[in-house]
């Protein structure tokens, strides 16, 4: 899928589809869902259909639903190659660079 070319909304969208498809499949109702993640109903229900919420409330569906492991996919651990290493001399980055 093309998510650089869909809208933010689309994509919040998008992503709440798809967490309605893992609910389902796991054959919960949305207030089990709700209670297992100690969230609210209204929560989930916006969720499933595209509108923003906290991030809080989106790591709590998707470690109740078992999703969490995807996070290494969705957002990677940085890679600094052995010439990166060596340059930055083992020093974590801690800001960015200004444009020039």
């Amino acid at each position: 899928m093309d998510w650089c070319g869909k809208s933010d909304s689309a994509i919040i969208a998008e992503l709440g589809s798809r967490l309605k498809e893992v609910r389902l499949r796991k054959n919960f109702t949305q207030e089990e869902l709700a209670k297992r993640s100690g969230i609210g109903t209204g929560s989930v229900h916006k969720v499933e259909s595209g509108k923003v919420v906290s991030f809080a409330i989106l790591v709590a569906v998707m470690r109740t639903l078992r999703l969490l492991d995807n996070f290494d996919t969705f957002i990677p651990k940085p890679y600094l190659s052995p010439v990166e290493l060596l340059k930055s001399k083992g020093k974590a980055r801690r800001r960015a660079s200004k444009i020039k």
